[in-house]
Parts: structure tokens; sequence; C-alpha cells
């Protein structure tokens, strides 16, 4: 296709064209597989016509490729597939470092080939991100991390942590990385060696911290190793090590967690401390795909989580525990409000997944629509807020009068609390309302789910068949079951019965 300079009618006129005949070939993919498809944006050309008024000029081959890259993001936004900005990186390493002009005549390369590493580093990071496996934590040291020097011996009015400072400046960055990153979904925690109650003053006391006690879910405080620390905080947050980043200026500490704790990971910092948080954004280790409202209240629901626990310890008993905190729980059928919720679940959620089957927005809604498939998404809240939804089933018709539970997931952050005994109680109304007589569920072993190996058991199902390496099958027979109750209102909602509308 010519790009050629001409009025705003035809640049339009052209980009349209571009996203369109994008649309085909994804269209012609999706026909014929399940595959997500992955969107480049396109990297801008070096040379100019105009200079600068390039970019202002329709018909511009710089304005086209901008407009045809806010149409494609605004495209993919919308399809539930995958964009992968290789305008943003060209640009980041320069774009006559990017494009090798000699490389293009000679095999129409599209890049320079010495930055092949760096394009496949961000294409593993996309895919990454698509399987669930972005990182969910953020851990900070504190002295010389969150501010310059030692607070326990610098005191509140010595350390570096200021506007108008140079290297307060460079501090204040690092707090506004974290505070930004906790907006989109992070949580945050410290660990710090240190007396709790010194690490805490600049939190409680200095003016000019952007980072307060309340945007932290864990904080660890003492004289322990880090590696120790960083082991607590997961248990404490009921997430894997392989979630957490630990970001910290001392080499022997970040050694001492790559040694211990090989699945955090470490961002090497420089020796100059402007450089932490672009080093820090640099990692991709909080690559997104999709992003969903619940996001915005993650950092929120695990702070929540630490507030329960305090409480627990303060009730005693685990039965007055669960009454005390007044939960509710509802129960809804897969609908397009919660799908790029139930989409981002169904790819992230690891530990407590009886399968780990992976499905795209297209196969979600697929089901979603299916008359035959029996969906559910779950929500919890209680006294301390709501945890949003916490869980996804999939049921899908096997023999006849058999539902079989294709997927079965739900949030590490409400563990402990008989969610899934609930939840077996919800499929087993609606099996017996369905005329279903047996419910079976298969346990399909991963590196990360052996949370889970024995969650058929305890809620009463029989082992029936065990095959390779820990797959199991289990059923249960609908009549007789009855799971469990717990201490909170249900609330079911969007359900339509046989011969029923939904009002």
């Amino acid at each position: 296709m010519k790009l050629s300079l001409a009025d705003a009618e035809a640049s339009s006129a052209t980009v349209q064209g571009v996203i369109g005949y994008l649309q085909v070939l994804r269209n012609g993919i999706k026909t014929n597989s399940n595959a997500v498809c992955l969107f480049q944006t396109f990297a801008p050309p070096v040379e100019t016509l105009f200079g600068s008024l390039d970019r202002a000029l329709p018909g511009t081959l710089r304005s086209l490729v901008d407009n045809i890259n806010r149409e494609l993001a605004e495209y993919v936004l919308g399809s539930g597939d995958v964009l992968l900005d290789v305008a943003g990186l060209a640009e980041t390493v320069g774009l006559a470092d990017w494009h090798n002009t000699q490389l293009w005549n000679m095999a129409k390369f599209s890049f320079s080939d010495e930055l092949i590493p760096l394009y496949a580093d961000h294409v593993a990071r996309t895919v990454t991100a698509i399987r669930g496996k972005s990182r969910k934590v953020l851990i900070l040291d504190l002295d010389n991390t969150v501010w310059g020097g030692v607070i326990g011996d610098d005191g509140l009015e010595g350390i570096k942590v200021a506007q108008g400072d140079a290297t307060g400046e460079a501090y204040l960055a690092v707090q506004r990385l974290a505070l930004d990153l906790r907006q989109r979904g992070i949580v945050l925690a410290v660990s710090s060696k240190n007396t709790d109650e010194v690490a805490r003053a600049p939190f409680e006391q200095h003016p000019e911290m952007l980072l307060k006690l309340d945007h932290i879910a864990v904080f660890q405080a003492n004289w322990n190793d880090k590696a120790t620390n960083i082991q607590a905080i997961a248990e404490e947050l009921s997430l894997g090590l392989d979630a957490m980043v630990f970001l910290d200026d001392n080499p022997v500490e970040r050694g001492l967690v790559r040694t211990l704790l090989p699945q955090v990971a470490v961002p090497e910092l420089p020796e100059e401390a402007a450089y932490y948080a672009r080093t820090l954004t640099a990692g991709g280790y909080f690559e997104a795909v999709a992003f969903a409202t619940e996001d915005l209240k993650r950092a929120g629901f695990y702070q929540d989580n630490a507030k329960r626990a305090n409480l627990q310890k303060q009730v005693g008993s685990v039965d007055a525990y669960l009454a005390s905190l007044d939960m509710t729980i509802t129960f809804q059928p897969f609908d397009a409000t919660g799908r790029a919720r139930i989409v981002q679940l169904i790819n992230k959620s690891n530990q407590y997944n009886l399968t780990t089957r992976r499905y795209t927005d297209p196969e979600v809604t697929a089901a979603e629509n299916d008359p035959e498939v029996f969906t559910l998404q779950v929500r919890l809240a209680d006294i301390f807020g709501d945890n949003g939804m916490i869980s996804v089933v999939i049921c899908r018709p096997g023999e006849a009068g058999v539902w079989d539970i294709d997927t079965w997931l739900m949030s590490c952050r409400v563990l402990g609390r008989k969610v899934e005994h609930m939840v077996l109680r919800e499929i087993l109304e609606h099996a017996r309302a369905a005329g279903v007589h047996k419910v079976t569920g298969t346990y399909r072993p991963t590196d990360r789910n052996k949370l889970v190996v024995d969650h058929y058991a305890r809620l009463g199902f029989e082992k029936v068949m065990e095959e390779g390496p820990g797959l199991t099958r289990w059923e249960l027979l609908v009549e007789n079951a009855d799971p469990a109750n717990a201490p909170m209102k249900v609330v079911s909602q969007g359900f339509v019965a046989k011969g029923e509308s939904l009002v």
C-alpha cells in the first residue's frame, strides 16, 4: 500500500484501510483456531518531509503511522486480543537505532538484528502476561531505596526525600512509581532491616513522603534476613514467591534473595538512585495484556486481608472468626459485565486452580452463551470491604445426567473461609434443578497447584481414577450430597430456569 501526502479525508481512509485489512486477517485466524492474536504497532519512520510538522500534517507517513497505531490500540482493547507496542519499544531505544536501512534493503528486515534479543524479551513478557504469570507484589527495602540515607542513623530530618533536592527527587520517583503500580492493582509490601517503630516513622511523620502506611499491605521491619521476611510476606498474602518483585539497593541483600529464593524477581539496580524507577519498569515484571476495573481494588483487597488476620487472632476459634466477618457470597452466571475479570482470573490463577485450563475472551463468551454449559462467577464481601470476584466455575455436560467440572478456580486471598463449600452447594442446587445426578471433576497437577491436591477429597468426592503423574478423577452423587455450610448470607441472581424468563 502506497502512503502518499493527501488531505485529511484520504488520510483517514488509508488508516481505516490498514485497520480493516488487519481485522480480516484476525477474523480468518479466529475462524479456524482459538489462538490469541497478538497485534504489533508500527515503528514510526526516522526520515521526515517537513521536520516537526510531519506529525501534524495529514497524509505524511509519520501522521499516518501515529493514527494507525492509535486506531489499532483502540481496536485491540475492544476485541479481546493482545497488543505489543513495538512503536513504543522502538522509540525507547531510538528510531535511528531501530531502523537499519541496510538490512531493509538487503532482506526487508523491519528492525536492526542487534535488537532481536530485546524484541524477543518483550514478546516473551507479553506471552507470560497472557499465561497469567506477571508479578503481583512489589516488596520495597527502605533505607537508600525508598528514601536517601539510613533512618536509624540520620533521623527524620536527615533522610533525603524532598522536592527541590536532586537526590531526594530520585527516591520520590521510586515512591511515585510504587503508588502508580498500586493504583493499577500491584500490592505493595515492605521488608526492612530496622526496628519496626523507627521504620514506620517516615511514613507517619515525614511531610514529603508520598507513600503512607495505608498503602502497604504487609510491613516487615525487623532484624531477620530479607529472604525470611519475603517468605513471611508471601504467606501472609497467600501468594507464591513467583508473584514477588524485590527492590533493594544493597547488592548483598539482592544476592542473598536470588540465592535462597530464586523464584523472586530481583532487579539489578545501578549505583545512581535516579535510575532506580526506570530500571524497575524496564524489567517488565508487571506486564499486562488486559485491565479490569476490579484491578484498581486488588491492593486494597490484600490490605483488608491483613486486617482479617488480626481479627482472627483476637476472636479465637475459626467458626467464631468466620461469623464475625458478616460475609455475603453472591453467585451469578457469566455475563458481559464480568467477562473481562472472568477471563483474567482464568488466565492468571495458578495455585487454587483444579485444571489450569486457559480460555480466551471468545471462548468464555461461547461458554456464557451455551445453554448446555453451567457457569458461575462468585463474589464475596465482608465487614472489611468487597473482595470482588473470587471464584470461577465452568461445568460442561458429560454423559447423560452428568456435569463435569471443566474449570474451578478461586482467589487465594479468601482461603480458610469455606468458600469452596458454598460454591459446591450452589453447583449442586443447580445440578438438581437441571436433573443432573452426578458431578465429576479432575485434578490436573502443575508445579503451582499442589494447594488443591485434596480439594475434591475434602468436599466429599470419591476418587474413581488416577492417571499419569498425579492426575486424578473424582465424582459426587448429587442426591445425597450435603457439603458443609458456612456462616454467610447467600445471594443467587441472574439465573434463568427452564421455561422462565429473567425479570
